[in-house]
């Protein structure tokens, strides 16, 4: 393996190249985990480098190891973060944290009013989460823009979303409230 030092920072047109080798990992490790998660085409991921609403890292020698995205919804209102990967080689490291933490900033300097939100149901993910400040919400605490739960269409656990009337799934939401923050302050 080569040289361990990592490069974690907004992502831009030029990480396009990685593109198809973020999504391919996306829907592989979904299937290797038999969790859900909505699938995204390398030309999504593409528009996210470019509106630099993405993380990536990379290795010193430029290698493609880990990746997280950002979408508004509701007029700005919610932020998510979507799509967490860490290629598998590189997932002993702490880099998922390290690209949470970076994409939550990105999150909070493009949306400072924006309650930013996530699903997963990855105990790692919720402990990260829980760390930034998220707490775990239910559904209907979420954006009900129609558009992001389209995007739950791609998952294996869809059918159970809609039986539930997007109440509740096998995904635990998560929210962090920048108002809620500075009440505390």
């Amino acid at each position: 393996m080569e040289d361990l030092a990592f490069h974690i920072g907004v992502a831009n047109s030029t990480h396009k190249l990685y593109a198809d080798q973020i999504a391919a990992e996306m829907e592989n490790s979904a299937k290797a985990r038999g969790t859900g998660i909505a699938k995204r085409s390398p030309a999504y991921l593409e528009a996210k480098m470019e509106e630099g609403k993405a993380v990536i890292a990379l290795t010193s020698a430029g290698n493609w190891v880990g990746f997280c995205y950002i979408e508004a919804w509701g007029h700005g209102k919610f932020v998510a973060n979507s799509g967490l990967i860490v290629a598998p080689e590189y997932r002993q490291y702490g880099l998922a944290r390290k690209i949470k933490q970076e994409v939550f900033k990105l999150s909070q300097e493009k949306y400072p009013e924006s309650k930013i939100f996530g699903l997963t149901t990855g105990a790692a993910v919720m402990k990260i989460n829980s760390e930034l400040g998220y707490i775990p919400v239910s559904y209907s605490a979420l954006t009900d823009d129609e558009e992001f739960w389209k995007g739950c269409q791609s998952c294996v656990n869809f059918e159970i979303l809609t039986a539930k009337n997007r109440q509740n799934c096998l995904c635990t939401a998560m929210l962090f409230d920048p108002k809620s923050k500075k009440k505390e302050s």
